[in-house]
């Protein structure tokens, strides 16, 4: 891989940068030193090698351990050089050994509980909400597994000697809600947590540092941050890292070279457009909770540029009346999204759990985006519709 690390490079990574810093600069710090700006993309999917008895040796090397073949690069599914970067890049931000880049988000799910499962370790404990086909994966089964719910309280209960996996998202998809990922961690004993950090990135928090040994990320959402690339990401130690390669490299779910490229590319600017977003949701969602024609709205402690409100009126009225705003699934675009979960993002969902988890059928999800402010309340104010009269009293008798 040309990821160099040695010289110069190691010396900038050694010393403590600030998140702004590493998101411009992580994974491109050898750039200058091979008289480059821009990280190339390497598109090639085969590689040339005249000495075939030590592709043997690293290809021997990589099987035993799925630690990245030394050296330069044999195949695009073992490795490539520009989705490399990203993976340096990404694990610097959320402060790990190292990190595994998939083709989405539910192929890194998929692969950790792939990798849990050759283990012999098939349970997983899950808190709820998740988003909603990670939730399906897991309760269908569909890689092998079987799933014990609970709330945060009831995880170290639930535990078994074939548990692999603890698993939450905070703040959750999408009701927002927001865990002690230090006490959950602390509950999971030395079964390894893993943590979505979708929604925070790892400008809010970074979950390895309160004890989650995988953090998992829809690299498609905030990471990319453009709308225009489907991709997935752990975060983890360098074992765990292993065996995500060997996962990866057997089941085919790598990440195409170019998404590797606007990922690293995305990064850049993360800090910026997390926090510029997260201004304009808080703001929105002042105005929301002030609304009369607002039942509730759920904004995490954390912040974040994700809103979800609950309107007393019908839900899918404001969706087909919105017109800056995009009526779309995902999130995390530079552009403002909205949607129905119940219908769309969780549809998937048995009726019964997902309103358990708090996902009501008048609940909508709004990715803010980085548009003026006051041009997007214009829009949900609109799509709001006029206010219901307010029931007039009833006149009582004069005796």
């Amino acid at each position: 891989m040309d990821t160099a690390s040695t010289g110069a490079y190691d010396d900038v990574r050694a010393a403590s940068r600030a998140l702004a810093t590493e998101a411009v600069h992580a994974g491109r710090d050898d750039l200058a030193r091979q008289g480059l700006h821009a990280p190339p993309i390497d598109l090639s999917t085969t590689y040339p090698c005249y000495d075939s008895r030590a592709e043997a040796a690293r290809i021997d090397a990589f099987a035993a351990g799925g630690a990245d073949p030394a050296g330069p690069p044999i195949y695009g599914r073992l490795g490539n050089p520009t989705v490399a970067r990203f993976e340096t890049a990404l694990a610097r931000l959320e402060g790990t050994e190292s990190a595994v880049a998939f083709a989405s988000g539910m192929a890194a799910l998929s692969a950790v509980l792939l990798a849990r499962a050759s283990l012999g370790l098939r349970h997983v404990v899950a808190v709820r909400p998740l988003y909603g086909c990670s939730d399906h994966l897991l309760t269908a089964g569909l890689l092998g597994t079987e799933v014990t719910w609970t709330d945060p309280a009831g995880i170290a209960d639930a535990l078994r000697p074939d548990t692999g996996l603890v698993m939450v998202e905070s703040p959750a998809n999408p009701t927002l809600a927001e865990l002690d990922l230090r006490a959950v961690a602390h509950a999971c004993g030395s079964v390894p947590l893993l943590a979505d950090n979708t929604f925070a990135t790892p400008v809010l928090q970074r979950p390895a540092e309160q004890g989650a040994r995988l953090v998992l990320h829809s690299a498609t959402k905030y990471l990319g941050g453009h709308g225009d690339v489907l991709a997935g990401v752990v975060a983890c130690d360098e074992e765990s890292a292993g065996r995500l390669r060997q996962i990866r490299f057997a089941t085919g779910g790598v990440l195409h070279p170019l998404a590797g490229y606007l990922l690293l590319r995305g990064l850049a600017t993360l800090p910026v457009r997390v926090r510029a977003a997260s201004a304009n949701a808080a703001e929105l969602a002042r105005r929301l909770a002030a609304d009369p024609r607002v039942a509730r709205v759920r904004y995490p402690r954390l912040g974040g540029a994700m809103v979800a409100f609950e309107v007393h009126g019908d839900p899918h009225e404001l969706i087909s009346r919105v017109r800056l705003v995009t009526p779309a699934v995902s999130l995390g675009s530079v552009d403002t999204l909205i949607q129905h979960p119940a219908s769309i993002s969780h549809r998937i969902v048995d009726a019964e759990d997902r309103r358990g988890a708090g996902v009501s059928d008048r609940l909508l999800r709004l990715s803010v985006g980085l548009e003026d402010v006051e041009d997007l309340w214009a829009d949900l104010d609109q799509a709001l519709g006029k206010p219901a009269p307010a029931p007039v009293p009833l006149m009582e008798a004069v005796r």
